[in-house]
């Protein structure tokens, strides 16, 4: 099995050599037992309303609390806490964290799939809820599909604002994340001392990491180029994401700094794969495959996975080794970031690839509508569940 350890062997190795910042980012036996502890709690305001009126709800998060009458409650008490906003909360931060993402357009799905998803299949405890469904192989091209819209919707500018597509996608998917746990805790076999909780904490804590800090390492390595302010911004709207999705505040990062901790004991507590891990990998390249691009995009992603996930994990995911693709990834990066040098000392460009990205980003949402049926409630994962 691979060392959990990726910054020590080879995961993730050249985004941290190139990326990390100089600070160590070791913790004491004292914050890696409080990091643990967090493997044990859930959300329980969210998991109070995994039976209240779905159409309340709905209500609730599209109109406000205030706009809701007769509502439950557990759905009062959810809307009156989401509803007051952090102190900490910068909107316009938000918005220029989304401008950033925004102006990668298409080439930053690329990291999505290849290193969030990824790497995140390398945390076998917090695949197992997902194996649990049964559905690895058949729905692994729908998840990927739907993720990615999920993605966009609280990544485009403007959406986090309350009541919009971001804000009520992130709300939404904190509801599903409480009916999963529900059915994981109904099982008889669900194996708490080896798994932890479903969906806990620290879980919920790493997907908000792997599509934040991970997913500018991976837009780094493919040649964007951020200011040192558009970095805290990508990393202030994903703080603002995983409280809206419940993660406690003393897991969401405030910082750069904070959010390089926060992955490390990720890497040393909770990456440590197994078959499941495999399983999931092979569906995801198979999703690929299937593709219009079939075989040669699949090469793409799986070099980009190997190079920054590491040897010694990319063969015990038993990814494909192509030094070729992996020249051509490596090619593809450096004219990237010949191009975006450029971009920085040209008048307006930025504005102009951020609108540009802005309309790859409609297109391909539009593109995905025609493959499956997207549902922006997620109804059908609740009922799975």
């Amino acid at each position: 099995m691979p060392d959990p350890e990726l910054f020590r062997h080879g995961g993730f190795r050249l985004a941290a050599r190139l990326f990390a910042p100089p600070a160590d980012l070791r913790s004491t036996e004292a914050q890696l037992r409080r990091f643990r502890a967090f493997a044990q709690a859930e959300d329980p305001l969210a998991d109070a309303l995994v039976d209240a009126p779905r159409d309340v709800f709905e209500e609730a998060l599209t109109r406000g609390i205030s706009k809701t009458p007769q509502a439950p409650a557990e759905v009062e008490n959810f809307f009156a806490v989401v509803e007051s906003a952090p102190y900490w909360l910068d909107l316009d931060r938000v918005d220029r964290g989304a401008k950033a993402i925004t102006r990668t357009g298409l080439l930053g799905l690329f990291p999505l799939g290849d290193m969030s998803l990824m790497g995140g299949y390398l945390a076998s405890r917090a695949t197992k809820s997902l194996v649990a469904t049964g559905e690895i192989e058949h729905l692994a091209g729908r998840r990927l599909i739907e993720t990615a819209a999920w993605w966009i919707d609280v990544t485009t500018p403007g959406n986090l604002r309350p009541h919009r597509a971001g804000y009520a996608a992130a709300l939404r998917v904190r509801l599903v994340h409480a009916h999963v746990r529900a059915a994981m805790n109904r099982r008889r076999d669900w194996d708490y001392d080896a798994w932890d909780r479903p969906v806990n904490q620290v879980q919920t804590a790493g997907t908000l990491i792997l599509f934040s800090l991970v997913f500018v390492l991976g837009t780094q390595f493919l040649g964007i180029r951020y200011t040192e302010r558009e970095r805290g911004d990508i990393l202030h709207l994903w703080r603002y994401v995983g409280w809206l999705m419940g993660v406690d505040e003393e897991l969401l990062p405030a910082d750069e700094t904070d959010a390089w901790r926060l992955l490390w004991l990720l890497a040393t507590t909770e990456f440590i794969p197994d078959d499941d891990s495999k399983r999931l990998a092979k569906a995801l390249l198979t999703t690929h495959e299937n593709s219009r691009a079939g075989k040669v995009l699949s090469r793409v992603h799986s070099a980009i996975s190997r190079l920054v996930l590491g040897r010694v994990n990319a063969d015990f995911l038993e990814l494909p080794d192509d030094p070729v693709a992996q020249a051509a990834v490596l090619a593809a990066a450096a004219a990237n970031f010949a191009a975006e040098t450029a971009r920085r000392h040209i008048p307006g460009a930025t504005a102009l690839q951020e609108l540009i990205g802005g309309l790859e980003r409609r297109r391909y949402v539009g593109q995905l509508a025609k493959i499956v049926q997207l549902d922006p409630t997620y109804a059908r994962h609740m009922r799975a569940a």
